[in-house]
């Protein structure tokens, strides 16, 4: 089963009212959430299918969107102010563990990878983004949170049988009891994989009756 990933790693609040429906990407279920009509506005700036894919192939030019908003990176690299005058910023930056793999069946190799993001604070938020390779050049995914001063580990494809086309992003975390000054201890994993249209990600369920290929 595959739950659509919401503002990166957790749900947004929204006071608009949402259905829940469900369709199939590749055989595989995906929960998406459709806003409804009603009070609220549809701002098509934060659209995914509205960014334009970067021509060559350098993905580290490309634009993504974290937390609904879009972020053009220069060589790895993109800064802002966080309001107008302010002397903080907005600092996201390429961080690495690449994975290089076909995330949509079409022949081209994609790239996952991590992006940090600091915003004035002593935090630092890691991000899962990808790069699909289409004809016109590099698309830019939302980003998925992982947390903040994480443990970065590995990303790889998933060994499981039943899946299809997802990866698995590891990193060490820390107990819902420790500071964020204690260093992570505790291996977590999160299985995401890409709906190509959308370029978003969605959660994958490990050990789901349902999952298919």
């Amino acid at each position: 089963m595959v739950r659509t990933a919401m503002t990166g790693g957790r749900p947004s609040r929204s006071p608009c009212d949402v259905s829940v429906r469900k369709r199939s990407v590749g055989g595989t279920f995906i929960v998406a959430v459709v806003v409804l009509v009603g009070g609220c506005s549809s701002n098509s700036e934060n659209q995914p299918q509205g960014r334009a894919a970067i021509p060559g192939t350098e993905y580290r030019n490309a634009e993504y969107v974290i937390e609904g908003q879009r972020i053009k990176l220069a060589d790895g690299l993109a800064e802002a102010d966080i309001s107008p005058g302010s002397a903080s910023r907005i600092v996201t930056r390429y961080f690495g563990n690449e994975l290089k793999t076909d995330l949509n069946d079409d022949g081209r190799e994609d790239v996952v990878f991590l992006l940090t993001q600091q915003r004035g604070g002593s935090g630092t938020l890691f991000y899962a983004v990808a790069a699909l390779n289409t004809e016109a050049g590099y698309l830019g995914s939302d980003g998925y949170l992982l947390g903040d001063r994480i443990a970065p580990q590995t990303t790889v494809v998933s060994r499981n049988p039943r899946h299809k086309n997802v990866i698995v992003v590891n990193y060490g975390d820390r107990r819902p009891d420790e500071p964020m000054t204690a260093q992570p201890s505790v291996d977590k994993s999160v299985h995401l994989k890409l709906d190509a249209e959308t370029v978003r990600w969605g959660i994958v369920v490990p050990g789901f009756e349902g999952e298919s290929r």
